[in-house]
């Protein structure tokens, strides 16, 4: 059984993954900060950004696997995919340019959606 809507998400935050550390690097070296954030409140919302990236992305990714191999619809899967990028890419950019938004709070809620969705199915599909 093949995954492909899911492999393409996959590539698509690891690509994302890569600026979000690069900007974390990029500030330790400007401020000569090597370990935890030294209060700089730049350092620390970027480490913010990328933590809550990476806390959140690998399990709606592993959610959604299991939701396409468990035949959920094509319609579901490009939904989630799609809710979860919009939902990281907000929550991330307002993270780093001012700490707290709404489109913070809304890129959480676009996260949340397919977790439950893609968890949601996966449990179902699991009794079935």
């Amino acid at each position: 059984m093949t995954i492909p809507t899911t492999v393409f998400f996959i590539g698509l935050f690891a690509l994302i993954q890569v600026p979000l550390t690069v900007m974390v690097g990029y500030r330790r070296v400007q401020t000569n900060i090597q370990f935890l954030d030294g209060g700089d409140q730049t350092l620390l919302r970027r480490m913010r950004a990328h933590a809550n990236y990476t806390e959140n992305v690998p399990i709606v990714l592993l959610a959604m696997a299991g939701a396409e191999l468990a035949q959920a619809p094509q319609w579901l899967l490009m939904a989630g995919g799609i809710s979860l990028l919009v939902g990281r890419l907000m929550h991330a950019a307002i993270l780093v340019l001012k700490g707290w938004g709404l489109p913070r709070a809304l890129g959480m809620i676009l996260t949340f959606l397919p977790m439950l969705a893609f968890g949601g199915w996966c449990v179902a599909r699991a009794f079935r």
